[in-house]
């Protein structure tokens, strides 16, 4: 990808992440695989037959898939804003996205109430969040160079598109300048929903539906206990990531005092349906914990014939007894089910795979590195041994202490002895072992990773590094020197 440099001193470590491979299209060359990635924003309604917590259970099992079928989805969000004033874009500009999008290549439309709320393309698609962040949910594919040219073609699509419509793309994990009463919000009845809703519940929701990005990859399993096995990993090494990808150390044109303020935001949002879910690490875990679980989170809505009906903070376990009072008399189907399950936001997500979800949005080449982190640790017999066992003697305290802490020290946190860049160095050990042995030769994917955990400074410190020297502590130049 083309894009402009920061400060010469900067290139090599930080601000050359922003440089993609050569812009490509991709999606003609992929092949058509089954996909087990749905699109974070695509309501399912699916069989009318009401279900059981047996079918439930049945449904995360359906899951379990061999080896030779596992796959990598990953996800990225970024925020779109207009190249003469630095505003965030608003339905009018991500319209004209989507439609430039199908007409020049090939995507097809996802619509609400006659609104475009997003395009699909061979198991792509790219949707609008709740502030009109922008976001690729990628097809499952077979290799992380697979996956980076995805990013690459969607990157090359989105900015060719975008210069002409006057808006540039950031990579980002917080807004870094605009309030939330500044910020478009996106015409979805979702969103509608959940705005109402948020402030009762936490108070950071808000800021984690409009101002906030991350970095996602879905990943697959081939057992119930190598399901536990891995979401273990994924929910103790979660917040080494967020140290790893802090990318987010401004608000409203300002410091925060955290590298990580989406992880921060993250801590105050609903602990009903977030955080670190203690009885993962349980010896009775399986898929029927997490689905009673589930049950227990309080539900947003039941989507019916193309209409959000709210069900706000009601019970999941009332609706299968015929008694949610939105819907009374009626039972849950599985597209219900498939529906609540995305208004479950935990550090790692479990459907029919897992989601890992603690990285910051960053840069191009901070996109590939999130799957390659997560392959290189979980894709692995050995790596998946090594990576349990790191983590075998951690507590529940250790791990909520890092879920707390590491969004404002990100790699300087102190911890058992040392700091979390020991142990960020450790486990990026552990992956790069892993991806050696997959025989991809994909471990060049973590290079920037080994940059910032060797050096102790993250994206965000780099950033503040520029906001008290050649930026004369504005956030403005943020946009022009680190847009996509």
């Amino acid at each position: 990808m083309q894009s402009l440099s920061g400060p010469k001193g900067l290139r090599s470590t930080f601000v050359n992440s922003y440089n993609g491979a050569h812009p490509r299209t991709f999606s003609s060359s992929l092949p058509k695989l089954s996909s087990h990635v749905v699109a974070a924003n695509a309501p399912s309604e699916g069989s009318t037959e009401p279900v059981s917590r047996q079918d439930l259970i049945e449904h995360l099992r359906s899951g379990c898939k061999t080896r030779d079928r596992w796959r990598i989805g990953t996800e990225h969000e970024k925020l779109g804003f207009n190249l003469a004033d630095n505003t965030r874009m608003d339905y009018e500009h991500i319209k004209g996205v989507f439609e430039r999008l199908q007409s020049r290549f090939g995507w097809e439309p996802m619509t609400e109430a006659g609104l475009t709320i997003g395009v699909k393309l061979d198991g792509q698609s790219v949707t609008l969040e709740p502030g009109g962040q922008f976001e690729l949910s990628g097809a499952p594919l077979t290799t992380l160079h697979q996956t980076c040219a995805e990013v690459n073609s969607h990157l090359y699509q989105s900015k060719t598109i975008g210069e002409e419509l006057g808006i540039g793309f950031l990579g980002v994990g917080f807004d870094p300048k605009w309030s939330i009463e500044q910020i478009p919000v996106m015409p979805k009845d979702r969103y509608r929903l959940m705005k109402a809703y948020m402030p009762t519940v936490g108070t950071r929701g808000l800021d984690m539906m409009f101002r906030t990005c991350t970095i996602q990859v879905n990943l697959d399993f081939e057992s119930e206990q190598d399901m536990i096995e891995k979401f273990r990993i994924g929910l103790a090494l979660q917040p080494i990531a967020v140290a790893l990808f802090a990318n987010s150390p401004f608000v409203e044109g300002k410091p925060t005092g955290f590298l990580s303020t989406r992880g921060d935001v993250w801590t105050d949002v609903d602990a009903a349906r977030t955080g670190n879910l203690p009885f993962v690490f349980e010896p009775d875990m399986s898929f029927e914990k997490y689905v009673d679980y589930a049950m227990d989170v309080p539900m947003y809505f039941v989507y019916r014939k193309g209409q959000y009906i709210n069900a706000l903070g009601q019970s999941w376990r009332d609706f299968m007894e015929g008694k949610l009072p939105a819907l009374p008399g009626q039972r849950p189907t599985m597209g219900d089910w498939e529906n609540h399950l995305t208004t479950i936001f935990p550090e790692v997500r479990l459907k029919k795979f897992l989601e890992m979800r603690g990285a910051d949005g960053g840069p191009w080449r901070m996109i590939c590195a999130l799957p390659a982190l997560w392959v290189g640790l979980i894709y692995e017999p050995q790596a998946q041994a090594e990576a349990l066992d790191l983590i075998s003697s951690w507590s529940q305290d250790d791990r909520d202490y890092l879920r707390n802490e590491v969004p404002r020290l990100g790699l300087a946190t102190p911890f058992k002895g040392g700091t979390v860049q020991d142990v960020a160095l450790k486990v990026l050990a552990i992956a790069q072992g892993g991806l050696d042995r997959r025989g991809y030769d994909e471990g060049h994917f973590l290079k920037q990773l080994h940059v910032i955990a060797e050096s102790g400074m993250s994206p965000a410190s780099h950033l503040l590094q520029l906001y008290g020297s050649s930026w004369g502590h504005s956030v403005d130049p943020l946009f022009k020197e680190f847009m996509y």
